[in-house]
This record gives C-alpha cells, sequence and structure tokens, in this order.
C-alpha cells in the first residue's frame, strides 16, 4: 500500500488510495474507529476522501494514535508550551517518514546532493522527539556537503560559512525557527540573492508573534532576498507542504488539505473560504491519515493553500465528543 500511496499521479487515484486507507485504519484504529461511530459514519458507504471524518489533532495528545499491533521504534513529540500535554506521534515504520520527506524534497526542490544544508533550529535541539530535527539530519547527511550541519546560537560562525557558500556560488539552504532566523538577520545581516532560507514557523515565546507578512519582510531585508520559503508540518505529521514565497503552500501528491467551517466542524467549504485546515497525510498510514488540525486557512482551486492564522482554546474544539 505504501508504493501506491507515494505513486499517486492524479486526483482518481489519491481518491482510490484515500479510500483504502480510510477503510484500513477504520479497522486497525480503535479510537479512530470510535470516533467515526459517535459521528454514525457508514464506513461502507464512504466514495469520496470529502466524506472520511477527520481526527481532532488534540487525540494526539490525549491518545495512542496507531492503526497496527506493531510495536512502536520511535515517538515523535511537540514542543507544547507551559502547561500544555505533549502531542505524541507513534512511528512504527520510520521509513515510511524518510520516504515522505525525501521524495517531497525532491519534487519541490531537486536533488538534495546538490545543496549545502545548514539548520538553525535551537529549541528543537535542546529537545529530544524532535521530527523536525529528524529531518534535519536526514537531509543534512544525504546532502553530502561537508559544510551541511546544525547550528544552536554561534552566529558569527554561522555568517562566515554563508559568506564562504555564497562566494563559492554553492546553492544553500538555511532551515530555520523563525525566531532564531529573525535572531540572526537582525545581528548578521548579508546579501546572498540565490540563498534559500526556509523558516518553519515557531516563537516559542523568544519574541513577540508577528504575522507572515512582517516576518518575511524582516528576512527578505536581512538575507537581501526577494522571497523566503516556509515548510509546513507538524508531529501529527509524516508529510510536508511548502512554499517557495508568499505563504501559498503546495502539497506532495500524497498529502491533501481541506477546509472546514468554522462554526460547523464536521462540514467541508469550498475553496477561498476561510476555515479551519483539515489534512488528509496517506503517509499516516499506521496512525490516522485525518486530521483536523489547529490552524485556520483557505485553498484554492489549483490545490495551493495559506495558513492564515490558529483558533483560540483550539486544545478544545472539536474533542468533546469522546473526553478522558
Amino acid at each position: 500500500m505504501i508504493d501506491r500511496i507515494f505513486n499517486c499521479s492524479d486526483e482518481p487515484e489519491f481518491n482510490r488510495s484515500a479510500i483504502e486507507v480510510f477503510q484500513f485504519q477504520h479497522n486497525n484504529n480503535a479510537i479512530y474507529r470510535h470516533y467515526c461511530e459517535l459521528l454514525h459514519t457508514n464506513a461502507e458507504a464512504i466514495s469520496h476522501y470529502r466524506q472520511i471524518p477527520f481526527l481532532p489533532v488534540g487525540f494526539f495528545r490525549s491518545h495512542e494514535i496507531k492503526s497496527t499491533v506493531k510495536e512502536t521504534g520511535i515517538i515523535f513529540s511537540s514542543s507544547g508550551t507551559t502547561g500544555e500535554s505533549q502531542s505524541l506521534h507513534y512511528i512504527t515504520d520510520v521509513s515510511v517518514y524518510e520516504q515522505s520527506f525525501s521524495k517531497s524534497f525532491r519534487r519541490f526542490y531537486g536533488d538534495i546532493s546538490d545543496y549545502c544544508v545548514l539548520a538553525l533550529l535551537p529549541s528543537y535541539l535542546e529537545r529530544t522527539g524532535s521530527s523536525l530535527v529528524f529531518m534535519a539530519e536526514k537531509l543534512i547527511a544525504s546532502s553530502g556537503h561537508p559544510d551541511s550541519g546544525f547550528y544552536l546560537y554561534d552566529f558569527g560562525k554561522l555568517y562566515e560559512k554563508l559568506i564562504r557558500l555564497k562566494q563559492s556560488h554553492q546553492k544553500t539552504i538555511l532551515l530555520g525557527v523563525t525566531y532564531a532566523l529573525l535572531d540572526f538577520a537582525s545581528e548578521f545581516p548579508l546579501d546572498f540573492p540565490d540563498l534559500i532560507v526556509m523558516e518553519t514557523g515557531g516563537m516559542k515565546g523568544r519574541r513577540r508573534e508577528m504575522i507572515r507578512e512582517e516576518v518575511h519582510e524582516l528576512l527578505c531585508k536581512g538575507f537581501g532576498l526577494k522571497q523566503i520559503h516556509s515548510e509546513y508540518g507538524m508531529t501529527e505529521l509524516l508529510s510536508q507542504a511548502y512554499s517557495s514565497g508568499n505563504g501559498i503552500y503546495k502539497t506532495p501528491p500524497w498529502m491533501k488539505v481541506l477546509i472546514r467551517d468554522s462554526n460547523d466542524p464536521l462540514s467541508l467549504v469550498g475553496d477561498n473560504t476561510t476555515g479551519g485546515i483539515n489534512v488528509i497525510d496517506l503517509a499516516n498510514l499506521y496512525s490516522c491519515a485525518f486530521i483536523a488540525v489547529q490552524d485556520l486557512g483557505k485553498t484554492s482551486s489549483d490545490g495551493t493553500f495559506e495558513v492564515l492564522g490558529r483558533f483560540d482554546q483550539s486544545q478544545m474544539r472539536g474533542c468533546n465528543l469522546m473526553v478522558g
């Protein structure tokens, strides 16, 4: 099934795979099946992915979401904030994650071996269980470039390395958490027009929250760029969407974003309407592939989407069907 998932090429094929994954998870994931039953879902009658129930992402904080009896190999955990419980993603086959981000990167950026990959992820490196750090480690290793690597707070060393990479015309990606990129850009501004700066979101309480346009304007000025790239991913997903500018995200073929009505979370709305983001991530075969996340967004007719904010008190929204 994994091979078919990663080889989805069109809408009918995606729909067939989504229904197959839904039936598999409905049969093998007791938590998800119970949730569907509470919604009075007739699993056998599902003929299109828009009919499939989306599990509120908060369940990853309160339940072990698995669709297999295979032993857990690794647990990815969210950073969380003070007073919040962590979201846990129980991974039984980490090679599926590796396939997902490797194939997705190649689709959007080409051969990883063409790049030097620099990662500025201090708050993620300072804890365990980060799926983002896992991905960055593998991309750094796969790049094979001697200067690829992680940075914590040694901005001076990172600056010197970026200058050398610019001078040698080396294709370079700087992947970073938003607040760290802003800190670096304000302390060590440089002009590197060919650099790909990819922000992964998040202030982690280190800076005031800012809208995307303000963040990207500061980063463009600090790095001498016209556009800032972004990665949209989370602990509960094994796939990522990417933006090459203006906050417009594209998904790989095995991932799709739908929008739910903000006032009726069990109903979907059409394109160009703001609502809650629902994600179909078929790489989540062994957990749950159909997740209602806490972000607000809207889709366009070309399959792209934007992220416009987050729900207030989002941990409780939509989770009252199965408390405890």
